[in-house]
């Protein structure tokens, strides 16, 4: 597919967009309108691999930047921001901040869509047990046609969906649900949040979380899946942060169609 932007014009437009939380009274001002949707509300998080992503992929770039709400997810990301002389704002991760969420939506249905069996279910017992006990769920595994999502949220009405599916199904997945449902919902881009809770994929200690180094615990327990993404990926991430910078330093507007 040939790209009708340069990947430096991309990036500087998702990063006009994405919401920086600077404070704690300014996160909890977040977490309310996203308790209180008045109308489909898609939440989505820009993290290294996502922006890589972008970089090569223009639909997946029109997808992300349609969400209502983009926030900044890991120390790669702070890593940008700081370099482009910018206050990165707190680390608001799907992984902490989802169920952070759920807790605000006990007593409303929920939807979680993604991964496969036993997680799914496995992390549905465990969001029903610690986050939102008394809410009504609806469920499927993440490998659907997106109508059959639409017609499952149609059916339910739930107030959240969860969506695990990965970057960039689960992005397109949530605009489809937008432009379908009408009915407030908040619809979460969740990633690998339902393994998470699912006990599929364990977090990292918490202080390599503090350190912002809980990728080198996943590479470790998924080097052959995760390659890619980490070994590979975060060079290139790098790369192309610090020349982003570079020409932001220099005043200068990227070139367009340079590579």
């Amino acid at each position: 597919m040939k790209l009708n932007n340069d990947w430096r014009q991309r990036w500087m437009q998702l990063i006009g967009q994405i919401k920086r939380v600077q404070s704690a009274a300014d996160e909890q001002d977040l977490l309310q309108r996203l308790c209180t949707p008045d109308r489909p509300l898609v939440l989505a998080f820009a993290n290294a691999h996502a922006m890589n992503s972008l970089a090569t992929s223009v639909s997946f770039f029109e997808a992300l930047r349609s969400a209502d709400i983009v926030l900044r997810d890991g120390s790669g990301m702070a890593t940008l921001f700081k370099l482009l002389k910018l206050p990165p704002g707190i680390n608001l991760n799907g992984t902490d901040l989802i169920p952070q969420l759920l807790r605000n939506f006990n007593n409303r249905c929920i939807a979680v869509f993604g991964t496969q069996s036993p997680y799914l279910n496995q992390g549905l017992q465990t969001i029903a047990a610690k986050f939102a006990p008394g809410s009504r769920y609806l469920s499927a595994h993440g490998f659907l046609d997106a109508d059959a999502y639409v017609a499952l949220a149609a059916a339910g009405r739930p107030s959240v969906i969860v969506l695990g599916m990965g970057m960039p199904r689960q992005e397109e997945v949530a605009l489809a649900l937008r432009a379908s449902i009408d009915f407030p919902c908040l619809i979460i881009c969740g990633g690998a949040i339902i393994d998470f809770l699912g006990g599929k994929t364990p977090r990292a200690p918490s202080w390599m979380r503090r350190a912002g180094v809980e990728w080198i615990f996943r590479l470790g327990r998924e080097p052959k899946r995760l390659f890619r993404r980490y070994v590979i990926g975060n060079p290139v991430f790098l790369t192309r942060a610090l020349l982003l910078a570079t020409l932001s330093w220099r005043g200068r507007k990227p070139a367009p169609n340079a590579r």
